[in-house]
């Protein structure tokens, strides 16, 4: 065997703390009791509470489905009017910022978190993603770690974000490439 394809002394490297191991798995079941299980509007404002209760910064008027994954409230700040919609999976490792007014469409995945490939003990790493004002991640779109949608910028459906979209430009593809600017009507 050559030093590279050697299997590692240790098979995976977790470095994350074991207080917040628990704390997690405490946001984990009362997220499956309590916050998944009451959906509709009727406890939009408990979901919330549940989330600030477990450190998420939530502003005003924002909407969080029921079916909505949210892997560390923590980790995540969301600013006035800002939508996390149905089923949107939000693997907030290291913080997930939402701007006011924008919006994370139905199955859209936010994965702030990754293996390291240069070593086979594959440590975790993880990066923050910041979601600016107005922006728009479209249903079943992918943002990777470290990526910024600058303000008003569309991630279309399906889309994937490896690297920051620009301001005010509607991207698509995969990879996601710059389509047009976003033009908004008065």
């Amino acid at each position: 065997m050559t030093e590279q394809t050697k299997p590692p002394s240790r098979l995976y490297i977790d470095s994350l703390s074991r207080r917040s191991k628990v704390l997690r798995a405490l946001w984990q079941i009362t997220r499956a009791l309590f916050f998944a299980t009451l959906p509709g509007p009727l406890f939009k404002r408990w979901r919330i509470f549940l989330l600030r209760l477990f450190g998420a910064t939530i502003g005003q008027g924002c909407r969080v489905d029921a079916s909505c994954r949210v892997w560390w409230p923590g980790n995540l700040e969301m600013g006035n009017y800002a939508c996390l919609a149905d089923a949107v999976d939000c693997y907030n490792v290291a913080l997930i910022t939402i701007g006011d007014y924008a919006t994370v469409s139905q199955r859209a995945f936010l994965c702030s978190a990754s293996h390291a490939t240069d070593t086979l003990a594959r440590p975790l790493i993880h990066a923050p993603i910041t979601i600016e004002t107005h922006a728009w991640v479209c249903a079943e779109a992918f943002v990777g770690p470290g990526v910024t949608l600058r303000e008003g910028a569309v991630l279309g459906a399906r889309g994937l974000a490896i690297r920051n979209l620009e301001p005010w430009t509607i991207y698509a593809g995969n990879p996601a490439r710059a389509l047009k600017p976003r033009e908004i009507r008065p």
